[in-house]
Parts: C-alpha cells; sequence; structure tokens
C-alpha cells in the first residue's frame, strides 16, 4: 500500500448557499490524499501502474468548477469520481477550504474533511 498526497491545489469557484458567491466567486484550496498499492509501479517505472496524480488533479479542478451549495456536495463528488474513474485506488481523503468565507467575521478558512474507502 502507498500513499499519493496533493497539497493546496488551488481554485477560483462559486459555491456557497448565498446568492453573491454565484455570482462573484471565492478563492478554494483542496488537499486530496489516496490510498492505493503502489508495488508494481515502483517495480516497473510505469506510469499505467500507478495513479496519475495529473489525473486526480483535473477530477478535482473539473468538479470544483461545477457550483454547489454545500463543499459537502463537492468534496463528494470529486470522491466519486476519483473511485469511479481510477480502480487502483483504495481510499480516498478530501478536504476542501474556503478561503475568507462569508460568515461576519475574520475568518482565515472554512475547511471540511470526507474520506471514502472502496
Amino acid at each position: 500500500m502507498g500513499v499519493i498526497k496533493i497539497r493546496n491545489i488551488r481554485v477560483y469557484a462559486y459555491h456557497g448557499c448565498l446568492q453573491e458567491e454565484g455570482k462573484i466567486g471565492s478563492d478554494y484550496r483542496v488537499d486530496l490524499s489516496i490510498k492505493a498499492n503502489l508495488k508494481k509501479s515502483s517495480m516497473t517505472d510505469e506510469l499505467e501502474d500507478t495513479v496519475d496524480y495529473v489525473h486526480l488533479n483535473r477530477i478535482v479542478k473539473e468538479e470544483m468548477q461545477i457550483r454547489t451549495k454545500l463543499l459537502e456536495t463537492v468534496a463528494n463528488k470529486i470522491i466519486e469520481r476519483i473511485l469511479f474513474e481510477i480502480p487502483l485506488v483504495d481510499k480516498v481523503n478530501v478536504k476542501v477550504s474556503k478561503l475568507n468565507p462569508p460568515i461576519g467575521g475574520n475568518v482565515e478558512r472554512v475547511t471540511i474533511e470526507m474520506k471514502r474507502k472502496r
């Protein structure tokens, strides 16, 4: 078993329950961690034998561009796509952070974290 982590994927997106959030958008950060059997790729040195982190990054960016009200929803969609598209992945952990959320205070970020096993 091995772990692949992609940290601080930066995206600008339009998630949120407020109408203004759908119009002006906000900065987001996504952290992704997956567990997979990396033994074969460590021996073959071939990309097709591992989990391509370019593919992981693309899934995150594409799903973040589809507007949702809740961060939980977009995190779940990221997890579902990874498990559907990349059979080698056994476990996914995703954190989605909204920077400077409009919650009436000086808050750097709000983060949700979701995990799922195959």
